[in-house]
């Protein structure tokens, strides 16, 4: 019996989760062998963390079920770390599964591959400053996500119990968000969104009036990806909002009850979040002998290679690509992972075929910054808008909305994609606005 061809994909993210929907509907179990590994049991789409993490979004009606989706898109699955690479056998190492009481459930064990595809994504980028680790929260994934909201929770809570013993008491939720990029801006939206809402769900005296959110970006303006129009757009919005924007501000430490700046001054904080730039995780440096960046990137070649290893390729923000001419590697964003996976799709089918690879070739669509329910911004290129077009308002919020169904669409197929938009809208009606558990 001739043997399968084995594909393994590490990392359920955006690019891993539909490039496998993909290699699973071409081939099935019957003509190849596709895994899937990833340490995680769900899938959320990283964007929507900002959301969960808020309580505006419950994750359990929109995460994906790994063991399900595979059954149903014809590739398996394994829970599981990636440890290693072992090049010469063409073996990936998956670290022990541990469970909750620290019981090895699985040992350290391996899988063969014929083709690998590293699609590890991104962890949040401390560079290396005095105390984040050990007193900042982040929004790395689900888990994460789900921490910060139980956190928040407590907070207003606090909150709503000393309003209700004085009416006059000086008690806020105080939280310092430092990064002032999508994530950071978006997060602080949403939580003027929860806010107003908590009055609804038993904390009768807490509104967003009791919430004080400084965003903390050491750049000379937010949103360096947009154009400045529209980041002063969103700028002025944050600050009606009640925002406190301070620019041009670097962090030096962060204490447990504070965030130092630069020039001696402390901006005291309940919740501190740090969004400040993401990288690789530490696990990937050198991974294998592939030559890494110093954020712990899997550099790779213009048809997304490993540039040590033509059966191994890497996508989405796990990956360094530098396409000649261009000044800078292509950026992390869910766009490029999107477009990324695409590519290694038709790569590994050339490459079976015995065919020359196509180099990647990336879409700059333009950058989308939603403020939840109060505005969206954001810029859109290409040829259908001759360019580049700044966008406000409805527009952009349907652009922002319409690349989370496309998502839907890429891993569930056009039918259940199409449902599944569908149930979006009936929940925004009969579900809470909130998630409080």
């Amino acid at each position: 019996m001739t043997k399968k061809t084995q594909i393994v994909v590490i990392g359920g993210g955006a690019a891993g989760l539909e490039l496998v929907t993909r290699l699973g509907k071409r081939f099935g179990r019957e003509r190849h062998d596709i895994i899937l590994v990833e340490r995680n049991r769900t899938h959320i789409w990283k964007p929507l963390l900002h959301e969960v993490a808020a309580g505006s979004l419950d994750a359990n009606l929109d995460e994906v079920g790994y063991r399900s989706h595979c059954h149903r898109w014809g590739y398996r699955y394994f829970q599981g770390t990636l440890e290693g690479i072992d090049r010469d056998a063409r073996e990936i190492i998956l670290a022990p599964l541990i469970d909750e009481d620290g019981t090895e459930l699985i040992g350290r064990h391996r899988i063969r591959y014929d083709y690998l595809v590293i699609a590890t994504g991104s962890v949040t980028n401390d560079f290396g400053t005095k105390g984040v680790r050990d007193n900042c929260l982040f929004l790395d994934d689900r888990a994460a996500a789900d921490r910060f909201r139980s956190r928040l929770l407590d907070h207003c809570l606090r909150v709503s119990r000393a309003m209700i013993a004085d009416p006059h008491a000086d008690e806020y939720v105080r939280i310092a968000i430092v990064g002032a990029g999508a994530t950071g801006v978006e997060l602080a939206a949403e939580l003027f969104n929860a806010a107003a809402a908590l009055s609804y769900y038993g904390l009768e005296v807490f509104d967003e009036r009791r919430l004080k959110v400084t965003l903390i970006e050491a750049g000379p303006r937010i949103l360096p990806a947009l154009p400045e129009k529209l980041a002063q757009a969103a700028h002025e919005e944050l600050e009606a909002l009640g925002v406190t924007v301070l620019t041009a501000t670097k962090v030096s430490e962060v204490t447990p009850n504070a965030v130092m700046t630069a020039d001696g001054g402390a901006i005291e904080a309940d919740l501190r979040v740090w969004a400040a730039g993401v990288r690789g995780a530490e696990r990937m440096a050198g991974i294998g002998g592939l030559e890494t960046t110093p954020n712990h990137q899997l550099v790779v070649l213009p048809t997304l290679q490993t540039t040590a290893d033509e059966r191994i390729y890497a996508i989405g923000d796990c990956a360094s690509c530098k396409l000649p001419g261009a000044e800078r590697p292509i950026p992390p964003r869910a766009q490029a992972a999107h477009q990324m996976a695409a590519t290694v799709y038709d790569n590994l089918l050339r490459a079976m075929a015995g065919k020359p690879l196509k180099p990647f070739v990336y879409h700059d669509h333009g950058s989308l910054v939603s403020l939840s329910r109060y505005s969206t911004v954001g810029s859109l290129m290409g040829n259908l808008v001759g360019g580049r077009m700044a966008i406000e308002g409805r527009l952009a919020r349907f652009v922002y909305a319409s690349l989370y169904r496309m998502h839907l669409i890429a891993i569930h197929g056009w039918l259940k994609g199409l449902g599944l938009v569908l149930v979006g809208h009936v929940n925004r009606i009969v579900r809470p606005r909130l998630k409080l558990h």
